[in-house]
């Protein structure tokens, strides 16, 4: 009996191995290939592709649509799933791979049909070298098609990937405007309504949109808020309903600057560029070099390197030699929102929206000559939104001409042309020329008819709807003070403003932080500028804390006394282990969430079911004046005394933080830890998922300071460039370049860049060498 169960046992644990051999097989089969001789149909001539220690791609050709074609297959190879995932997500089609969980995010997008519209403009969006997309294209389904496994995340969802097409090069990019700029652009819908039905003194706080931080590159900052006297408004006698407020809103960041040759030991510009967005395993970008003759090129010769989008083919951000370039996200006025009346003209599509193991959704979309129609009221009216992203020209690969620019002149030309989101292009040359432009795609908004922004009435209601261009867009070029910095923040004057309207700008402290800090030094290197995106100095914070000690310094009150003991050494920085750090930042969001509540329960009141809250990026210029002033006009009613509601703020303050246990280990590290995953792990059981994620490194750095940072957003890169001097460059990226996790570039450079570690910008010595011949 005893040898029967033996060999039942050792029958199952044999099953249990070749069950994780095959699996390990299986997962091993649609690793990307690294060496050999490959054939690659298509091809006039050989191609090399090199890979270093990080797993970084140079990629060495006859001519562009064969590195093109050769890009295309290692991004297939590499990156397949997540280039899917985001054609999906820009054109609703999530629930084909995930079924009925994802039909609410499916609907969000298919109500703008950007397929459809892709498709009926595909020849404009393509440019002027359409040749060399389509070349890309079938290197993408060349590579997906070469291995010898579809890739492990089809095989884990059960699904097959579909063929790649020229039209999903296109969805790729409007997935960067719907990650950019929100589809549902919500905040201004909530400020039109909010407008409608609360006193104009309440509603200019609400829509303040600047402060004391404000670091334009032109004209002057636009201060903090004028508090209105009782006369004005009175908080006490509105009717109010208060709700529940976000704990945090979603963070934004991304910052680029740079300094003249005038400024540096040899005459070369530098630019910094460090894009942040929400993260993930792989990382969003895919670095790459490339290197082939071209005629159009200075030197008759391409050789760029930088971050490539899988899914698009050409280099986002990056140097040639010649020129270095960066972006950060614009933050003007893309979308308008115009009341519809039942009557209105309509057109219904009728959009379906297939489902993994379940029954087709029949989705109707009903669009005005204006746009969609997002909302619908009870009499019929409804809401149609006009977005850049519907329109042609939204996206046109043109941008990939940057790889060929050969000055400041050639560069800015380009981009004027660029179907790209709208972003702060700065820019610098290798004669030491630099340079800031607001490129991409906006609004032509026709005389009269200003921007629906935050601080604008519906006077052009009857505005004809708009086109989009891209050429005659603002710029500043060789700033006299050889400096440049962007950051979110306004970067314009009122008057440029006027026209291209606020859609969010971000509060301005951690551009001036940048500002100020460039203005540190009369002489600049790399490193230099590195150390500035490394900035984790709470600045901003700094007089938080100081209102934080005049709170409890002479309270006897125990809470607040162990609050005292634990935040009255400041540290100034979002440093991993900083306690006073993470004490300060919650009796702020403690703070802000009582006004902002206050502030916003008039309107709630009034509108019930239809009240949205917006953003209000900009509160710091309302709520700093208010603690200042004190006035009883604007005191939250619930509280008898603006130092009744201090004490209580603090009190949550303590509260909230004792939860997870003794004060002195509440550091900002253990809040602020990495959630890096691959996008499937949240399907896995955790003992699974943990091997789809970076690790839980604590993270340096927060919001309103250079190192932007949370568990799950940060910079989605780092770049310190001198065209001309790439080898002195700096470059990191979270994630890595594969997204297989048995890659051995599955986290290749991830601890550099949870560390500051600086990692060199052109790729190192080849590891892997292989080598893609034509057909015969």
């Amino acid at each position: 009996m005893r040898r029967k169960w033996r060999w039942i046992l050792g029958a199952l644990v044999a099953i249990v191995l070749l069950a994780v051999l095959v699996l390990w097989l299986l997962l091993r089969g649609s690793l990307a290939e690294l060496d050999g001789e490959h054939p690659l149909p298509g091809l006039a001539g050989k191609v090399t592709v090199e890979r270093d220690a990080l797993g970084v791609v140079t990629i060495t050709a006859g001519n562009k649509a064969d590195a093109l074609r050769a890009l295309g297959r290692i991004h297939a190879q590499e990156r397949y799933f997540e280039m899917d995932l985001m054609r999906r997500s820009a054109a609703g089609e999530l629930s084909a791979l995930f079924g009925a969980k994802a039909i609410e995010a499916d609907k969000r997008m298919r109500v703008h049909r950007l397929r459809a519209r892709t498709e009926a403009h595909l020849q404009d969006a393509l440019g002027s070298d359409p040749a060399a997309v389509r070349a890309y294209v079938d290197g993408v389904n060349q590579g997906l098609g070469s291995l010898a496994v579809r890739p492990w995340a089809y095989l884990l969802l059960r699904q097959a990937p579909q063929p790649w097409q020229a039209s999903d090069s296109v969805l790729a990019g409007l997935a960067m405007y719907a990650d950019l700029q929100d589809p549902g652009n919500p905040s201004e819908l909530a400020l039109q309504r909010i407008r409608a039905v609360v006193p104009p003194a309440l509603y200019a706080l609400l829509a303040h949109d600047g402060s004391e931080w404000d670091a334009p590159l032109a004209g002057a900052p636009r201060g903090n808020a004028p508090l209105p006297d009782a006369s004005q408004l009175d908080l006490r006698t509105l009717k109010a309903a208060t709700g529940a407020v976000a704990e945090d809103a979603d963070a934004v960041g991304s910052n680029n600057f740079a300094v003249a040759g005038a400024l540096t030991a040899d005459g070369r510009a530098i630019v910094a560029d460090d894009m942040h967005l929400g993260l993930r395993a792989p990382s969003l970008w895919f670095r790459v070099r490339l290197r082939y003759p071209d005629p159009q090129a200075a030197g008759g010769q391409v050789d760029v390197s930088g971050f490539s989008l899988p899914g698009v083919p050409a280099v986002i951000v990056g140097s040639n030699g010649h020129v270095a370039w960066g972006f950060t996200n614009s933050y003007i006025d893309t979308a308008d929102f115009r009341s519809e009346p039942a009557d209105a003209a309509v057109t219904v599509h009728e959009e379906r929206i297939v489902v993994a193991g379940g029954t087709d959704v029949q989705f109707p979309v009903r669009e005005t000559a204006w746009g969609p129609i997002l909302h619908t009221h009870t009499d019929g009216s409804g809401d149609a939104l006009r977005w850049v992203a519907q329109l042609p020209g939204a996206v046109r690969m043109d941008f990939a001409d940057m790889a060929r620019a050969a000055d400041l002149h050639q560069a800015l030309q380009i981009v004027d042309h660029a179907g790209i989101p709208a972003q702060n292009l700065v820019i610098g040359d290798r004669s030491g020329r630099i340079a800031w432009r607001l490129i991409g795609a906006r609004p032509d908004r026709g005389p009269g008819c200003a921007p629906l922004g935050f601080n604008e009435n519906q006077a052009n209601q009857g505005c004809a709807p708009w086109p989009i261009r891209s050429d005659a867009a603002p710029s500043l070029i060789d700033p006299p003070a050889h400096r440049l910095w962007t950051a979110n923040s306004r970067v314009v004057d009122e008057a440029t403003l006027a026209t291209v309207g606020n859609g969010g700008y971000d509060l301005g402290a951690r551009g001036r932080q940048i500002r100020d800090l460039l203005a540190t030094q009369e002489r600049f290197d790399e490193h230099d500028l590195l150390a500035i995106q490394l900035d984790d100095r709470a600045v901003f914070l700094q007089r938080w804390w100081v209102l934080l000690q005049e709170v409890i310094e002479h309270s006897d009150d125990p809470a607040l006394k162990r609050l005292r003991t634990v935040s009255e050494h400041w540290d100034g920085r979002a440093a991993i282990n900083s306690t006073s750090y993470r004490v300060v930042r919650e009796f702020r969001t403690q703070v802000l969430d009582t006004l902002t509540d206050a502030l916003l329960a008039p309107a709630r009141a009034q509108l019930g079911e239809d009240f949205l809250a917006p953003r209000l990026a900009q509160l710091e210029g309302v709520a700093w004046p208010m603690l200042e002033q004190r006035p009883a006009n604007l005191l939250p009613p619930a509280y008898a005394s603006w130092d009744a509601l201090l004490a209580d703020a603090a009190h949550r303050t303590e509260a909230e933080l004792s939860k997870q246990g003794p004060l002195a280990h509440r550091s900002w590290g253990e809040r602020n830890t990495a959630a890096i995953c691959h996008p499937v792990a949240r399907a896995l059981p955790a003992f699974a998922s943990r091997w789809l994620c970076m690790p839980a490194d604590p993270l340096p750095g927060d919001r309103d300071m250079p190192r932007v940072q949370t568990p799950t957003f940060g910079a989605s890169q780092r770049m310190v460039v001198s065209p001309g001097h790439e080898a002195d460059g700096i470059v990191h990226m979270p994630g890595g370049q594969s997204g297989h996790p048995l890659s051995p570039y599955w986290g290749a450079g991830h601890e550099d860049w949870v560390h500051g570690r600086p990692t060199p910008f052109l790729p190192g010595k080849a590891q892997h060498t292989m080598t893609l011949v034509p057909v015969p």
